[in-house]
This record gives C-alpha cells, structure tokens and sequence, in this order.
C-alpha cells in the first residue's frame, strides 16, 4: 500500500509540474493543456483520498503507511 500511495503522490507532483510548464510555455494562450493538467492532478489527489479512506475503513491500513 505504501509503494501505491508513494507513486499516486509521484503522479500528482509530476501533473502539477506539467501544469506549470504549459503555462510558462503557452504565455497565456491556450489554458486548456494547463486546465487538463490541473484537472487530472485534482483526480488523482481524489482517487487517492478515496483510496486510503477505503483502506482504513476495511482495516487494510492500520493506522501508519
């Protein structure tokens, strides 16, 4: 669990800094690519949080990861 929980928090910082290139990037124009790349960090970041409220409510986390 903790190897999964490690790669989701690898994901999302790698979304966000994607985000920050499309928008230094683009100048501006065209935030669709830095909307998309927030978007998808914001569904990891639920996924995950939904994830580890599911682990804790069946037992599979006990109380540390």
């Amino acid at each position: 669990m903790r190897i999964v929980v490690i790669l989701f928090l690898v994901m999302i910082v790698a979304s966000l800094g994607s985000a920050l290139l499309f928008l230094l990037r683009d100048r501006g124009n065209g935030g669709t690519r830095v909307a998309r790349a927030l978007a998808i960090r914001v569904g990891l970041s639920l996924t995950l949080f939904a994830m580890l409220m599911a682990g804790f409510a069946t037992g599979l986390i006990d109380g540390k990861l």
